[in-house]
């Protein structure tokens, strides 16, 4: 698979005098993932890094969530200088956002993270776990797993190249640490702006998981994105880059919904 560019420059200069925006892919998927939010940014620096073990990659070990976080601010700051980021996860993009911005607090100025879990996955989800790492380098496998996440049918292809391109035993090791959930050690002291957002249709425990990271974070605004699945930047693009774009302009887009534990 050819490798997506970790640099995207702003189409003007005036663009060089924006924050750069850091979008930080999921776990069975790589930074390739964001081509269709690169639109939505063109006035900016967007920075779409390889996380270790995957893409570009993926023959690096997989150095645990605190450690990705580290090597993900070196990256940063290589890339950006000395300029703080807004960073933009989604599922372990999600989940690594939250460490770094725990552990290199003065690096992030905003955090939007979706479809991340703070509490320990269990049942249909582990065993689906399971049955994905046994079945890893089967195409199959990974072409049920495009449609079972709502992945628009020109997406299939790139999403199976990569999951068998990722080796089994980075995605064990990725799997069992996100699986066991936790707060990120350090993350009730970020004073920064942070969006935390759940599809509707994400398994419960992300809903869930949006009270949990609160209560930690109480200044984070916790929202449900109606309708939508775990990888919905490609499922939904127009209402991912709204939603995006109303977060970096400083608000949150009225589209999302706040969930019941956060009314």
């Amino acid at each position: 698979m050819t490798a997506f560019p970790e640099v995207h420059p702003p189409r003007d200069a005036t663009g060089a005098e924006q924050r750069p925006v850091v979008l930080l892919h999921g776990g069975n998927v790589a930074n390739w993932m964001w081509e269709p939010q690169l639109a939505a940014l063109g006035d900016r620096l967007a920075l779409t890094p390889h996380l270790p073990g995957f893409g570009a990659r993926n023959a690096d070990d997989w150095p645990g969530l605190a450690g990705a976080a580290d090597d993900l601010a070196d990256r940063i700051r290589d890339l950006a200088g000395d300029r703080s980021v807004d960073v933009v996860g989604l599922s372990l993009g999600g989940v690594v956002a939250l460490h770094l911005a725990a552990r290199h607090p003065d690096l992030v100025t905003s955090v939007l993270a979706s479809g991340v879990a703070a509490l320990r996955v269990g049942g249909a989800a582990r065993a689906t776990s399971a049955l994905q790492l046994a079945l890893w380098h089967r195409r199959w496998f990974w072409k049920a797993q495009a449609v079972a996440f709502g992945l628009p049918a020109d997406s299939h292809e790139p999403y199976v190249e990569h999951g068998v391109s990722i080796r089994r035993e980075t995605a064990a090791a990725m799997l069992a640490e996100v699986y066991a959930g936790g707060v990120p050690e350090g993350l009730a002291d970020y004073p920064g702006r942070m969006l935390l957002v759940a599809g509707e249709r994400e398994p419960q425990v992300i809903r869930r998981s949006l009270a949990a990271l609160r209560r930690s974070v109480p200044q984070a605004a916790t929202r449900i994105a109606p309708g939508m699945h775990h990888v919905w930047n490609v499922e939904d693009v127009d209402r991912f880059n709204g939603m995006l774009r109303t977060w970096l302009g400083g608000d949150v887009h009225d589209w999302l919904v706040a969930p019941a534990t956060a009314r």
